[in-house]
This record gives C-alpha cells, structure tokens and sequence, in this order.
C-alpha cells in the first residue's frame, strides 16, 4: 500500500522526490519521509501525516549548500505500528550508514526482531521494516558488499517486499528489490529512477522496465544491472510510458474523484465500439476467445475486494440471467483461507482496479493449483494481476487518482456486460433477439450517463440538505442490491458516515429497529414492476417509522410522490443494465455530501488506493 520512490542523477535529488511522492499519495498518507546522500553522508527526514507535513520540515533546513546525488522516499500506510515519526520511513542501520524503504509485509520481522535484539541491534521503531535494515546490515559487516548482504538477507525474510537500499559507503547505487509488491525502473540520460507506479514517473522519463517477482536491480546513474535473487544477470525488455502530465491533473475539475465520475461515458463507449462494432454483430474481443474461455466450463468464481466486489455481485446477476452458468462470489480475503469447489471445469474471474490487489492475487493463485482457468479484469494492464491470468480484459479507464474508484467501477461493469453477452452468443443460451436488444440499449447507455449530468444541480441540493444527517441506510432489491452497497461504500469512504446497505426485503428482520426521524433511507428502486411494487411496499414500512426517505428511480417509473421526501431520476432503462446509470447519482450524492462537510475527498483517511499487502 505505501509507495516508493529512488533517484539517482545530476538534477535536484529532493524535488524529485517529492514531486514522485505526491503522484504516489493516493498508496498512503500517515507519513512521509527521504533519505539524501551528498557522498558526504545520509540526512533523512521525516514527518508525520501528508506529505506537506515533510515539505515543511524540509523548508527548515539549509540543504542549498549541499549536492546530493542519490535519494529515496517513502510515503506510508500504516500496518506495523501506529502513524508516528517514529514508524515512519526511511529506516536507517544504527551507525546510519544503510536506509532504506520497504513497501509490504514482512511476515517473520518478530522472529527477526528477537534475533537481532540479542545480536545488539537495537530498535526504535514497531515497523516490521526495521528488521529488513538490521538484517541486512548484519549481512553487510559480513561481506563489506551491498549488494551481497541484500542478497543474504532477502533470503531469511518471508512475505511481500519492494525495497530501495542505499549505503553511505557505496554512494554511486541504490538497490531494489521486488518480491509480490510492485517496483519500476525509469530509465534517463545520466540518471535512473525507482518508483511503486508509473505515475511517479510521468514527466521524467518515457522508457520503463518492470521488474518480476524475485528480481533485484543495482541502479547507478548510468547504468541499471537486473539479476535474480540467485545473483544471476536478466536481460529485460524496455517499455514506454504512454501517459502525459495531463492525465494525472485534475483538468480545472475541484476535486479528481468529480473529473473521473464526468469521465465515465466516454470510457464506456470507448470499450463499447472497441469490442462491438454494431449491436447485429457478435461481440469480439482483442486477446480473448471467447471459445477457449468456457470451453468445458459448468461454474464460474469471481473473486474481488472492497468496490471490485460489487462489481461481482451483479455480474453474478448477468452471467445467471444471461448464460445460464452458476456462479460463486467470494471475498478475495475469505477465499483464500476457505475451502473451495475451484476445479479443472471452473472459471475463475479476479477482478482489481490496480492489479496489484494481494488478496486477490493470492485467490487467482490458489484457484490455478486447482486447474481452474483464470480471467483478470483490471485497468493496470502492467500489473502482477497479468501476469496471473489465462485471459486479461483491460479496462483503458485511464489512471485513477482518487481513492474512491468511480470510473473504474463503471469500467468493471461494461466489462461484465460485454463478456456475458460475448459468452451468451457463442453458447447459444439466450434468444438472439433478445441479446441483440441488450446490445442495442447498451450502445445507448453513454448518452443517458450524459444526461444524468444534466441534473447535477438537484442531486447537489439533496445532498447538501441531508448532510446534517450522520447516518444512513441504503435499500434495494434485486441485481441493484449492489448499487444500494456500492452507494453506502461511497458514503462512507469519503464522509466517514455510518452508511449501511440492506436487501430492502429484509429490512424488516431486524433493521428496522433502528429506524427513526433521524436515520435518512435511500431507496433505489429497479424499473422492473414487480420487484418495483415489492419495494414501494418496504419504502411504506420505511415511511411509517418516520425516516426521511430518498427515491432514485427512471424517470418513468411510476411512483408514490407523497411517499418520498426527495426523488432522483436517471433516464429510462431496463432492470438489467440499471447498475450502470444508478451508479453515477449514487457516486454525485456522495461526492456532493462529501465536499459540503468540507472533507479531504481525494484522499479519505486510513484508505490507500492499492492494497499490496493481505
């Protein structure tokens, strides 16, 4: 979750840094830190909190006479020991001749602790990052070589790492490592760079090499070496950065999270037209046969986290409705320590914003030693997730900045549609006309998305008159179930409001309970009439305990007005591909309540955009 940053070249070492740091605030914001090397020695500094909180201990410094040459930077969240400057990084050896920084978990660091405790090391920190810098410097009083003392001591750790390692005595390298946590290298002219993601990197440099699993590099200004954790050299191919400065600016937009909910019907015609030419036309899609995918396939497992899941949960809808096939939705997290019917004749969809998600890269692993086939859906096409996969469907949303996933949610849902559209054809388990109508509505969904901008204004205004409230409950039935959990999710993250979703059918077994004139409930209403009917029946319990009621409706649907205290409209729609349109009022209403309580939107507390540890 933390991001990592290392430069070595002739520019500005600690602007660098920073400007590399602030790309990767999205990974983390409890502290922040650099370690800067002038061939004189190592300064490191530290503080607690956003990344400001370091610009301004680093404004109290006198660093102008000072040349540095090398650096690296750490932008924390916590797992190990609570947010302090203390467990911040860098970490350094206790003659402060070795730092480093560490994103992961390092499974054994008691074992370690312990260890190095009765060999004199001592600690001053509760981050399982401290015993990565003793151990290896134990390993470096050994053999007098960095890089041999990084290859000794990566051999006794256990779990995820990414490190960037410096040492006052080896002034011209830094090192780093990668094992189940993500690290690029950017390559320039006279100076190289580190970093956890590509948007650290946008603006100085186009040429990257990923670094695999179990691979190191010893990085000098110029020149990058890459070999295994056996000391053996790899040849890597050079790859380019096809991003600009613009695509991680907010484009005159208040806030990212607005810029990227605006941003959705463009990427969702995009990935319409780009996998279906017109809807008489069976769906193809670029690197996926559809054939392969379920041949010999009788279920289907998705597996996901956090809005991922959601996703899920109505995919599990389409493909049921659609296909015909049974399928499992499963907590990434739970997944992996569950027993599981994953076999040979099991498709297994995990589905990650980022790619990088270790839950779910841990899941698709288990379900492979099961001969399960394995489809990854994710918007990072460079990411470990890939390289998990059987079949990959990316997204193309475009780098999302924001902590709350808006676009990339959509993007998620287009994504699931097509593929259980694409899978219905070739099975022949649906009537023709009926999927060539699904098709022809679905061309048709980027242009009422379009519309629903049209009324912003109102949406803003419920938001603003129910931001007194600091409770809610989202309602629904039906495949919009999900779209009542991904609205309560969206509330939650970015107000830090108790909001809770419930099948709108069992609101009444226990739920109600807690119903009163002070506990908002925002019912979304599928256009279906008779789950419609169903859930204007549980609106009137609503009603009868004197809770302020929110309809979000099409503006078709027929409705009791009297019965609601506010209603929200989306265009018409079938019952079916619903979730796409009532997603972008549910993500307004939060974005709007949000920025009425004047919160830090694009960065909530204790979230991280890329949950890299399990």
């Amino acid at each position: 979750m933390c991001g990592i940053i290392g430069y070595i070249g002739n520019n500005a070492v600690e602007d660098i840094l920073l400007s590399g740091l602030k790309s990767l605030e999205y990974r983390g914001y409890d502290s922040a830190g650099i370690a800067l090397n002038d061939n004189q020695g190592i300064d490191v500094f530290r503080a607690k909190g956003k990344l400001v909180n370091l610009k301004n201990v680093l404004n109290t410094q006198n660093l102008k006479n000072k040349h540095f040459s090398q650096g690296i930077g750490h932008i924390r969240w916590a797992t190990h020991g609570e947010a302090t400057i203390e467990n911040a990084h860098p970490h350094t050896s206790n003659d402060g001749n070795l730092v480093l920084v560490h994103n992961g978990i390092i499974e054994n660091y008691q074992s370690l602790r312990e260890e190095l405790t009765q060999q004199g090391f001592h600690f001053f920190s509760q981050t399982d990052t401290e015993a990565v810098v003793h151990l290896i410097d134990r390993e470096y009083k050994k053999t007098l070589s960095l890089e041999s003392a990084v290859i000794n001591a990566i051999a006794l750790l256990k779990g995820a790492f990414a490190l960037c390692i410096m040492h006052h005595n080896e002034p011209d390298k830094i090192i780093a490592v990668r094992k189940n946590a993500p690290l690029i290298l950017g390559l320039g002219c006279n100076e190289n760079f580190i970093a956890s993601d590509i948007p650290a990197l946008i603006g100085k440099t186009q040429n990257i090499i990923y670094l695999d699993d179990n691979e190191l590099a010893i990085v000098e200004k110029d020149a990058v070496v890459i070999k295994d954790f056996k000391g053996n050299i790899l040849h890597k191919n050079i790859e380019k950065i096809n991003l600009a400065q613009d695509d991680i600016s907010k484009q005159g937009y208040k806030h990212f999270m607005l810029k990227e909910i605006h941003e959705q019907p463009r990427i969702i015609r995009s990935m319409i037209t780009a996998n279906m030419s017109t809807p008489f036309e069976p769906i193809h899609f670029n690197g996926i046969n559809v054939e392969d995918l379920v041949q010999n396939v009788d279920k289907i497992e998705i597996i996901a986290c956090g809005t991922s899941l959601h996703a899920a949960m109505i995919a599990k809808n389409i493909f049921e409705e659609l296909c015909k096939i049974p399928v499992i939705i499963d907590a990434a997290s739970e997944y992996i320590y569950k027993s599981h019917l994953t076999d040979a004749k099991t498709l297994s969809i995990g589905i990650s914003q980022s790619g990088e998600t270790a839950d779910t890269i841990t899941a698709l692993k288990q379900a492979r030693t099961h001969q399960a086939k394995i489809l990854a859906i994710t918007n990072r096409i460079d990411s470990t997730i890939v390289r998990c996969a059987d079949f990959v469907f990316p997204l193309n949303a475009g780098i999302e900045v924001s902590v709350a996933a808006t676009k990339s949610y959509s993007a998620q849902l287009a994504a699931l549609y097509l593929l259980a559209l694409a899978v219905a054809e070739r099975q022949k388990c649906a009537d023709i006309i009926k999927l060539t109508k699904i098709k022809q509505e679905l061309f048709s969904i980027p242009n009422k998305m379009e519309e629903i901008f049209y009324s912003c204004n109102h949406i803003k205004q419920c938001a603003q008159k129910y931001s007194k409230y600091h409770s809610f409950i989202y309602i629904a039935r039906g495949i919009n179930s999900a779209s009542a959990f991904e609205g309560a999710l969206k509330l939650k993250e970015i107000s830090y409001i108790n909001a809770n979703a419930y099948l709108a059918g069992e609101l009444k077994h226990g739920p109600i309970a807690l119903l009163d004139s002070q506990l908002p409930v925002f019912a979304i209403l599928s256009p279906d009439g008779k789950i419609y009917d169903k859930i204007i029946s549980n609106c009137e319990e609503v009603k009868a305990r004197c809770a302020p009621l929110i309809a979000l409706t099409t503006s078709d649907s027929f409705y009791k007005k009297d019965l609601f205290d506010d209603v929200l409209t989306i265009p018409s729609v079938s019952e079916l591909l619903s979730p796409l349109l009532f997603t972008l009022p549910l993500q307004l209403f939060a974005y709007y309540f949000a920025d009425c309580l004047n919160m830090e939107i694009d960065q909530p507390r204790n979230l991280a955009k890329s949950v890299t540890v399990e």
